[in-house]
């Protein structure tokens, strides 16, 4: 593998053509020549001394060429040194700020983080990707338990952040409306404010206890509680807009198309891709071989957290070919992880003014 130049000791002219390069690949998806970059005249140079810099760039790491006699093409170094230090971000258009802000002011949050996938993919022409909260780690707000039929209950748990997860339990006995009641209410009012997990290992402390076995009502009262409370340690992940990169000139082969949808199906490695994003509050990009997975597409991720206050629930982004418009993307992403953030926090509420017990 070429080792990579310090990009310090490129000069202003190696970064000018390198940025045309970047830029005319990005528009044309074609290898890119000495002589189509003379002819845009922004460096003001002749074909050959620009071919010759071309020849220090694929030395030094930063292009590639990927057949003989054709043009040049950027590598996931040069790619990274446009985001750092070359490109001109664009804001996100008011226009389009509208409207993702119209999208994710209403519904519960399952149907804004849905939104919010759709929305990264729309807007981007990419594949969007939203991964939801583990379930252990979200913070209760409330649990209901509501009588269906014999020993059927269904356990209704709502999230500080609005998640909702409903899940039909059976018990070891049939247990009054009445009773239900008073166990609602008591693990409400005893455990709201803490996130799942806590609430399992405080039930397991109290089994643990002679007198669970002695008090009927909690007896029954953590017996729910650890078939209504139990934990899926895997977060969801809402993939949305994978189609559309079927008509990208990089997704040809049709092996590669496989390998696309394979890589989608499997949502623990997306899971992980996303979850290694979630360090500190800005935007993260992933590129070719930063990561398995995008070195496997030789894709690119652009991701951000967003949450609710000083908690972090899950993370956002938009994965698609290397060749991507990253002036417009970056914000993008920055702008919609910022605004689902708020819509959550407005529509439920900060899980921080839960105080724990």
């Amino acid at each position: 593998m070429t080792e990579v130049r310090d990009p310090a000791k490129l000069t202003p002219r190696d970064r000018e053509i390198l940025r045309d390069i970047i830029l005319a690949y990005v528009l044309g998806a074609e290898p890119v020549s000495s002589r189509s970059v003379s002819k845009q005249g922004r460096s003001g140079l002749s074909a050959a001394t620009i071919r010759n810099v071309m020849a220090d760039l694929e030395e030094w790491g930063y292009l590639r060429q990927p057949h003989t006699s054709a043009g040049r093409v950027p590598t996931a170094a040069a790619y990274h040194l446009f985001i750092e230090s070359m490109m001109q971000v664009r804001k996100v258009p008011a226009r389009d700020r509208r409207y993702i802000e119209e999208n994710l002011k209403s519904g519960d949050a399952d149907q804004i983080l849905s939104a919010a996938s759709h929305l990264l993919s729309e807007l981007s022409q990419q594949v969007g990707v939203v991964v939801a909260p583990a379930v252990g780690d979200t913070v209760l707000k409330a649990v209901d338990f509501v009588p269906i039929s014999g020993r059927r209950v269904l356990c209704v748990v709502v999230s500080a952040a609005g998640f909702v997860d409903n899940k039909v339990i059976e018990t070891a006995e049939e247990i009054p409306r009445e009773e239900l009641v008073r166990i609602s209410n008591y693990l409400t009012e005893s455990f709201s404010g803490q996130t799942l997990r806590e609430i399992r290992d405080r039930l397991l402390k109290m089994m643990a206890e002679e007198r669970a076995q002695v008090n009927r009502m909690l007896g029954l009262t953590i017996e729910l509680a650890r078939a209504g409370l139990s934990i899926d340690e895997r977060p969801e992940v809402l993939v949305d807009g994978a189609t559309v990169l079927l008509n990208r000139p990089e997704l040809g082969d049709i092996q590669r198309v496989r390998r696309m949808f394979e890589t989608f199906a499997d949502k623990v490695r997306l899971v992980d891709l996303l979850n290694r994003c979630l360090q500190g509050r800005g935007v993260r990009v992933l590129i070719g071989d930063d990561s398995e997975v995008t070195s496997e597409l030789d894709f690119s991720l652009v991701a951000a957290p967003y949450g609710v206050g000083d908690q972090t629930l899950g993370s956002l982004g938009i994965l698609g070919p290397s060749r991507m418009h990253y002036e417009r993307v970056i914000p993008l992403v920055h702008f919609l992880g910022e605004t689902l953030s708020r819509a959550l926090a407005e529509s439920f509420g900060h899980p921080e003014k839960n105080e724990k017990k």
